[in-house]
C-alpha cells in the first residue's frame, strides 16, 4: 500500500489548483496565535511622524532603492487610526510630546513604536531644556534606530528586528470579556 501524503492547503476560488491538490481535502490549522502573529508582522502600517533630518531617511526607506514595501509596510498612514507602527524621526520637543503621546493614543491596538536616530532615543547632542531626552519617556519604545541620521538600512534592519519581536509574542487576550452586572437585580 502506498504512503498517503497529505499537504496543509488554504484555498480560495479565485487561486488555481495546483498539481492535482483537490479542494475538498483536510485543511488543518496549527496554533491560531502563532498565524495571527505572522499576518501582523507581515503587514505593517506606519505612521509617518518626522520631526527632524531623520525624516529625510525616513522617505527614502519608503521609496525604489530601498523598498520598504519588501517586508510588508507598503504604504505610510498620515492617519493614526489606519497605522499600528510609529516612527518617531528627529528631536521631540517639549511641545510637541503632547501631540506625540496623543497621536499614540489614538492608533489602535496592537501598536508598536521605532525610535529613529540619536535625537529620539536619548535627545543627541540637544542636550538642553527643550528638548525631550528620549522618546522612551512620552511612549513606550519597542526598537531604537541608532545613528545620526540613520541610514535607511538602518530603518528597513528596525523593521525586520520589530517583525522578529511580533512574531514571537505572546499577546494573550486583547479583549477581555467581562459578564454585565446590573445595578440593584438579586440573584
Amino acid at each position: 500500500m502506498p504512503k498517503r501524503i497529505e499537504t496543509v492547503v488554504f484555498h480560495d476560488s479565485s487561486t488555481p489548483l495546483i498539481g492535482g491538490v483537490e479542494k475538498a481535502g483536510v485543511v488543518v490549522v496549527g496554533n491560531l496565535e502563532l498565524i495571527g502573529n505572522q499576518l501582523r508582522a507581515n503587514a505593517l502600517w506606519p505612521l509617518t511622524f518626522g520631526l527632524a533630518c531623520c525624516a529625510i531617511e525616513m522617505m527614502a526607506t519608503a521609496g525604489s532603492r530601498f523598498d520598504l514595501a519588501r517586508f510588508g509596510s507598503e504604504a505610510f498612514r498620515a492617519t493614526p487610526r489606519q497605522a499600528d507602527v510609529m516612527i518617531i524621526a528627529g528631536r521631540v520637543s517639549k511641545k510637541m510630546a503632547p501631540v506625540l503621546r496623543q497621536i499614540y493614543d489614538q492608533m489602535p491596538e496592537p501598536k508598536w513604536v521605532i525610535s529613529m536616530g540619536a535625537c529620539a532615543s536619548s535627545g543627541g547632542v540637544y542636550n538642553n531644556y527643550a528638548i525631550v531626552q528620549g522618546a522612551d519617556q512620552i511612549v513606550p519604545v519597542d526598537v531604537y534606530v541608532p545613528g545620526c541620521p540613520p541610514s535607511p538600512d538602518a530603518l528597513t534592519y528596525a523593521f525586520i528586528k520589530l517583525q522578529q519581536k511580533i512574531k514571537h509574542n505572546k499577546f494573550g487576550k486583547l479583549i477581555e470579556l467581562k459578564p454585565r452586572t446590573v445595578e440593584g437585580a438579586s440573584a
